[in-house]
């Protein structure tokens, strides 16, 4: 029975360790191959590669690739600047991106990238009573785009400072057809074999002194303290590979009364709500250019979670995550009698089922009231500036189709009908229905001439919320959070021997594994590896997703590149916020592109199973084919340095 529910000690796959403490690590690091050392890896007084990999954005990685600043991210990061650029006449989307001069590099206002400087422990100086707005003014007195967070680890049993240097211009240099970045779609989207080259790249530009800047046309291109060589050697079976990068978000010490809720509640509701939301998207941006322009970022925002949800159900059913979390609980509890732990996961459990009508409540809000999309324009609208109305207004109307967003108010409304209980609904809610008999009436109704019935139902929505959902879910989540605190510090004791990484977070982890390959059933086996061949056999120009340009059909034709590789799977443990991470050989050279896992293994948010968990990455030989022989942009490769 023991043998059954003590948890092993976390295996070299699994983990999303800090930088700051890979000297615990290094050992293994170095016994599976890594032939670096810790002060290569993180370093606060010499360059490291901590210094070539950034945050792109607000949910991405990113890493550089040249000594002026040039940055690879995946294409799906960079897929709503790209869009934003591209029009009916200058389609990006369709038919890529590449500037073949610094001036023809298109700025994107807004988007920015963070380098760590360093991180630190701070559980000490908070524990003395420092606040933590005094530790992040303290970190950025010295200004130059310094910005700092405090992150409560391991349930707030530890705290850490990170700090920060963010740079302001990001211009977009390059981008793939989406027939390339995209290759596949939804279709093959967290499924493996994978043949997409999901790349774009842009370049950091800072001021003459190498500080953040705004956009300016006096900028140059940044020179970072590190960046990454490129190895064209390709990868083998059982190579080592890790990943430098922010993962976003894990609940792996997660209670089973959690597990079982995103399995058999919340998932299910939400991919039910995204798949109507796609079919109406899909069908009318099948019918228009422009619509298809239009939405092709919204969509991609919709689909990617509605797929990897899907996923998620299967994997923690098929693996039944929830018997074995109960099992580690009873086990756990049985240890815990008679000590200070005693009875804290009934308690776990207790916490949970009072909060689920009211987070589901607020989990089905987001997904319908609060998607539609003239409710949000009207609100921002009307509440702005008289001077900055004209430029919400363009904005919005610039990627907007209202028969879109009317059927889509249509399927939202009938599913919060359908998904929230009845004494939770708004009284605004129930008058609506009532007074118009049905939400394709009502309906009609709210998309008339004025803004006045979206205003209206924005904030009758967001009031409810606010009064009589949300502050529940932070009630009981306040004492859920001090239950996990006091559970985790109890995890650590019951499991002495174990090895405890923090939960992902969006800030800069090291994870390391292996090139290797998987069998998602019986009888089956994945290869670790595809190639260009696959994406011929994929290749039909009757399907938009697998339709590919003209001109790679001509290359292939050519002969020769039929072994060209594409992608990689490995056994690193990632998560949303990894895309775009470097993935680093044994001797910390850039072998690949993480962008995806594979569905079977998307449970890995809340349980990794190192048999079936698995990390897909962009081959970076097939970026840099594409780079030549799609793109004809000899000259960035001119700029990067390659291992030997």
């Amino acid at each position: 029975m023991l043998a059954v529910i003590m948890a092993v000690p976390a295996m070299a796959d699994e983990g999303m360790w800090l930088p700051v403490l890979i000297s615990q690590r290094i050992g293994d690091m170095q016994a599976k191959g890594f032939r670096l050392s810790a002060e290569d890896v993180y370093s606060v007084n010499q360059a490291s590669l901590k210094d070539a990999v950034v945050l792109f954005g607000s949910g991405c990685t990113g890493e550089l690739v040249s000594g002026e600043g040039l940055l690879f991210t995946n294409h799906h990061c960079g897929y709503s600047q790209i869009q934003k650029h591209s029009s009916v006449e200058h389609d990006y989307l369709t038919d890529g991106f590449w500037a073949m001069t610094r001036e023809e590099e298109l700025p994107n206002p807004g988007l920015t990238v963070k380098f760590l400087e360093r991180m630190e422990n701070v559980t000490e100086q908070i524990a003395k009573g420092m606040s933590e707005e005094e530790l992040i003014n303290a970190a950025t007195a010295d200004g130059n785009g310094l910005k700092a967070q405090v992150e409560a680890l391991y349930y707030a049993n530890e705290y850490y400072l990170f700090v920060f240097r963010e740079y302001r211009d990001v211009r977009l240099v390059g981008a793939p057809p989406s027939s390339i970045g995209k290759f596949g779609g939804e279709t093959d989207n967290w499924m493996w074999p994978r043949h997409t080259g999901d790349f774009s790249i842009f370049r950091i530009y800072a001021d003459k002194d190498n500080n953040p800047a705004d956009y300016s046309e006096d900028n140059v291109p940044y020179v970072p303290k590190k960046f990454f060589k490129i190895s064209r050697k390709g990868v083998r079976e059982g190579d080592f590979t890790f990943i430098y990068g922010c993962p976003g978000s894990t609940r792996e010490y997660a209670h089973s009364e959690l597990v079982k809720y995103t399995a058999e509640v919340s998932d299910p509701a939400k991919v039910d709500i995204r798949t109507q939301r796609l079919d109406i998207q899909n069908k009318y941006m099948s019918q228009s250019p422009e619509v298809r322009i239009q939405y092709a970022s919204k969509k991609s925002s919709v689909a990617n979670a509605w797929k990897k949800w899907q996923g998620e159900i299967l994997g923690l059913r098929k693996n039944d995550i929830v018997s074995k979390k109960q099992a580690y609980e009873a086990g756990f509890s049985k240890w815990a009698e008679g000590t200070e732990y005693e009875g804290i996961t009934d308690s776990l459990s207790r916490l949970y089922k009072e909060l689920e009508p009211y987070y589901f409540a607020s989990e089905i809000f987001q997904e319908t009231a609060y998607a539609v999309e003239l409710a949000r324009f009207a609100y921002n609208y009307n509440t702005a500036a008289e001077d900055k109305r004209e430029g919400i207004k363009e904005s919005f109307y610039k990627d907007y189709c209202q028969q879109i967003d009317k059927e889509s108010f249509v399927a939202l409304m009938n599913a919060f009908d359908k998904y929230v209980r009845a004494d939770l609904k708004p009284s605004y809610f129930t008058e609506m229905m009532a007074r118009y008999g049905s939400a394709e009436a009502w309906a009609e109704a709210f998309f008339n001439d004025t803004l006045v019935p979206a205003h209206e139902f924005y904030t009758r929505f967001m009031t409810w919320y606010r009064k009589d959902i949300a502050p529940k879910v932070s009630s009981i989540n306040s004492k859920i959070s001090e239950c996990y605190k006091k559970y985790m510090r109890a995890q650590m004791e019951f499991e002495p021997e174990k090895q405890f990484y923090p939960d992902a977070n969006l800030t800069l982890r090291v994870a390391y594994g292996k090139v290797q390959g998987y069998a998602p059933a019986d009888g089956i086996y994945y290869y670790h590896q595809s190639t260009l061949k696959g994406v011929m056999e994929k290749d039909n120009p009757n399907v938009y997703d697998y339709n590919i340009p003209q001109v790679l059909r001509d290359i292939y034709a050519e002969g020769g590149c039929e072994d060209v590789p594409v992608c990689f799977l490995a056994t690193n443990h990632t998560t949303g916020g990894n895309s775009g991470s470097p993935v680093i050989n044994a001797d910390g050279e850039l072998i690949g592109i993480n962008f995806d896992r594979v569905w079977e293994g998307t449970m890995s948010d809340l349980a990794f199973d190192p048999e079936i968990c698995r990390n897909i990455s962009l081959d970076i030989r097939y970026l840099l084919f594409i780079i030549e022989k799609i793109g004809g942009a000899h000259h960035l490769l001119e700029e990067m340095t390659f291992a030997e």
